[in-house]
């Protein structure tokens, strides 16, 4: 029996790591010697984060534009001769109209500006000036209040057209024609009481 024992830990001991046999019986401990794996620690260099803060040119041209309208109204919009007002929903457009290459100049701003860029609405303010081929003949000035971009451009639509009717009374029928001396009367429906809209209801619960 000792020399069982004598054998097995010698071939213990033989192996790779260390071991002991623990003072407690059927108890065995072993303990690696080799040291843990080490990995380079990398050195990654700061960040610099820089912004520039760009002024926009946007006031800069207002203000040109709004000395470049009063040089061209004198007195204002309300002393000019080829004047027209225009309304839809809760916009109200004054147009003034003088003889130019076709500038549109909306509230001190250029029209392609102030509507950002809307082709729609961009292409519905000149249908008066193109039905009666001035398309490149009147400079158009506008100040315009009130509603949505959408209503203040068919607004400007209807003061352009009433505008024309002041050059010559010829242009009446074929801006009639075109429906562009209709002032456009719908508006939104007022909420009831009880319904969540107009007309729209809540969901019925029969109990």
């Amino acid at each position: 029996m000792a020399a069982s024992l004598s054998s097995l830990t010698a071939s213990f001991s033989s192996l790779s790591f260390s071991s002991y046999i623990s003072h407690k019986p059927n108890a065995l401990s072993l303990v690696t010697t080799e040291s843990p794996m080490r990995f380079p620690k990398l050195k990654f260099p700061p960040l610099a984060v820089t912004a520039t803060v760009i002024d926009s040119p946007a006031e800069p041209e207002t203000d040109d534009l709004r000395k470049y309208v009063k040089t061209r109204l004198p007195g204002g919009f309300a002393a000019q001769i080829l004047i027209g007002t225009g309304r839809r929903k809760s916009a109200i457009a004054r147009v003034v109209l003088q003889e130019g290459t076709g500038k549109f100049i909306i509230n001190y701003r250029d029209a392609k500006e102030y509507l950002q860029g809307n082709p729609l609405w961009l292409q519905y303010i000149k249908v008066p000036l193109v039905t009666l081929g001035y398309e490149n003949t009147y400079d158009v000035f506008v100040k315009a209040e009130g509603g949505g971009l959408s209503g203040q451009a068919q607004a400007i639509t209807l003061g352009i057209a009433r505008a024309l009717l002041k050059v010559s009374e010829d242009h009446r029928k074929p801006l009639r024609q075109e429906g562009l001396l209709t002032r456009d009367s719908r508006v939104v429906e007022r909420k009831k009481v009880g319904l969540k809209k107009a007309r729209k209801a809540p969901q019925y619960s029969k109990r």
